[in-house]
């Protein structure tokens, strides 16, 4: 993980690596005994991503969020048995003080929207995983817990604070940066704590924070511990989370094997995912492999190859590529969805997935790839899916088109080249948006008179003028056509505002009822996209400019 242009790569500046272990972390420690797995955030000062800033009092940058990323990843794979994670802090009277302000100050714009997007991901990954996974989360703040470092709690289900008369929880970002608490605090506070509109004021713009039994009794944790008590405490209430978990005591993790990517000048190639960059037209094209071979549909065959699993390899591949275009690849702002291979094979993982979906490891690998596709719902690119002659958009492979703005198929009159695509019943609720709908039920904002047909034609081969005709696909060029229309199609894309884009994809991609979690997402691509480039956060006099500088920021007075 970190700063390292591998395998050839020919880069400008090194590339950001998302890829680590637990032998290379520099800020966790993970440590699993039974029931419980403790995560102690100890950071290294000295051990920032980028140079330039150091991360005190637990601080956090990027690095540290790849590490509890992958930590967490460890957890649900090879550790079947732990059913609470406890994250708690190493340091005498610090939980977390939050993202690092230093690096955030010298940070470009995208920089800054990229980590707090990532952070949401994890945090909200936490809540996938106590939803859908049998983890539950503690958080054990031992001391100070402020900023980001309080919103890592807040993704927690519960949250035990030391009573020691000096330890506070805090939001200080308002107060004292003139920004936002970029990851979900303000959304948290009042979706999920139903902490009260006037008091969530009160502590949002009171830097020192809330301590002690005010803390308690305004529901900004669950739990007070005397330090005398803490440990014991914590433990007690982490064992009295396990008891209602249903993973496994005795089961044989699978160990997550180091990705094999290989990356040059045209993008990054996987085993089953493959990346390609065209940088003159600001263009990636993703292209999706089918299983290679015919896989095993019984549970010992299954855990046999672990990682090597198609749906797991291939949604681990595709995570990872997603990551690295989204941060060292800001100006590619189209990206093209592609699949290629046997579509039976495809089906018969879906058929496996579907069969075996309440077993510990194969629900983790549909929660890898509901998260992984989620990840991809709110990158702000353009998605454009091709359905051509050797795609293979079936099932969970089919979620990527439907992730798209657009989905184009070709009608071909010559049956050998004219591409299907299938339904499963793994498009029906399986892999929900952040939104907690369906694609499907997205697509067409849950009406019963679109969607009962869809369920009709599970299972069936669809040719392109079926699959226009049940509002599939948005269009279908002959052969013809198909050339220049997708040529035209992403012509026009690319010269388009990105800026604009980004907002129309967002506001055009969740319909319906709002979630938690898609309200974290809107907000930050709106309000804290905003607030993060005025000048009263980022000018030369702004908050977040002169933190620690001893002087004053100068706010433009005009509310707008």
């Amino acid at each position: 993980m970190g700063l390292a242009a591998e395998d050839g790569a020919a880069h400008h500046t090194p590339l950001i690596d998302y890829r680590t272990q637990p032998e290379q972390y520099r800020h966790w420690h993970l440590a699993c005994d039974g029931p419980v797995a403790t995560l102690t955030m100890d950071v290294q000062e000295d051990a920032g991503l980028r140079p330039g800033y150091t991360l005190k009092l637990n601080s956090y940058d990027l690095g540290v969020d790849i590490e509890l990323h992958d930590a967490l990843q460890r957890i649900r794979f090879e550790h079947p048995e732990v059913r609470t994670v406890v994250l708690t802090s190493a340091r005498d009277r610090i939980f977390c003080s939050g993202a690092n302000i230093f690096m955030l100050g010298q940070s470009s714009h995208a920089w800054k929207v990229n980590f707090c997007k990532f952070t949401n991901e994890t945090r909200n990954g936490i809540e996938d995983s106590s939803r859908h996974s049998g983890l539950k989360f503690l958080a054990a703040c031992n001391g100070t817990t402020a900023g980001g470092g309080y919103e890592l709690a807040l993704a927690c289900d519960e949250i035990l604070l030391v009573d020691d008369r000096s330890s506070a929880v805090s939001l200080p970002e308002v107060p004292m940066l003139g920004v936002l608490p970029g990851t979900g605090g303000l959304t948290r506070l009042i979706d999920k704590r139903k902490v009260r509109h006037d008091l969530a004021d009160i502590f949002c713009t009171t830097s020192e924070g809330i301590r002690g039994q005010r803390a308690k009794d305004w529901k900004l944790v669950d739990h007070l511990a005397k330090p005398a008590q803490f440990a014991e405490q914590t433990q007690r209430r982490a064992l009295e989370f396990a008891t209602h978990s249903d993973r496994p005591s005795d089961a044989q993790g699978i160990t997550l094997t180091p990705l094999d990517r290989v990356s040059d000048e045209t993008g990054y190639q996987y085993e089953y995912v493959d990346a390609r960059i065209d940088v003159e037209s600001r263009r990636v094209t993703i292209v999706v492999s089918a299983p290679h071979q015919p896989l095993p549909d019984d549970l010992p065959g299954i855990l046999a190859l672990g990682a090597q699993w198609w749906p797991l390899q291939m949604a681990r591949e595709l995570d990872d590529a997603i990551l690295m275009l989204r941060t060292n690849h800001v100006d590619i702002g189209t990206w093209v969805l592609k699949t290629h291979g046997d579509a039976q094979a495809v089906h018969a993982v879906d058929a496996t997935l579907a069969r075996w979906q309440t077993h510990w490891f194969v629900r983790e690998v549909i929660g890898m790839l509901r998260r992984t596709l989620a990840r991809l719902d709110v990158s702000s690119r353009t998605l454009f899916a091709l359905i051509e002659t050797d795609s293979c958009f079936v099932g969970t492979l089919f979620e990527l088109a439907l992730a798209a703005d657009r989905i184009y198929m070709l009608q071909a009159e010559e049956a050998a080249l004219a591409p299907t695509l299938q339904l499963s019943n793994l498009n029906f609720g399986t892999y929900p948006m952040v939104t907690h709908l369906s694609r499907l039920e997205s697509r067409f904002h849950q009406e019963a008179t679109a969607l009962d047909p869809l369920q009709a034609a599970i299972g069936q081969t669809l040719a392109a003028t079926q699959a226009f005709e049940l509002g599939l696909v948005t269009a279908i060029p002959d052969e013809l056509d198909w050339d220049d229309e997708i040529r035209l199609a992403l012509e026009e894309r690319a010269s388009l505002s990105p800026d604009a884009l980004t907002g129309m994809e967002a506001n055009l991609r969740f319909s319906g009822a709002e979630s938690m979690e898609s309200r974290i997402f809107s907000r930050l691509s709106a309000w804290q996209n905003w607030i993060f480039i005025r000048p009263n956060a980022v000018g030369e006099r702004g908050a977040l400019k002169v933190y620690g500088t001893g002087n004053k920021a100068k706010f433009n007075w005009e509310r707008v």
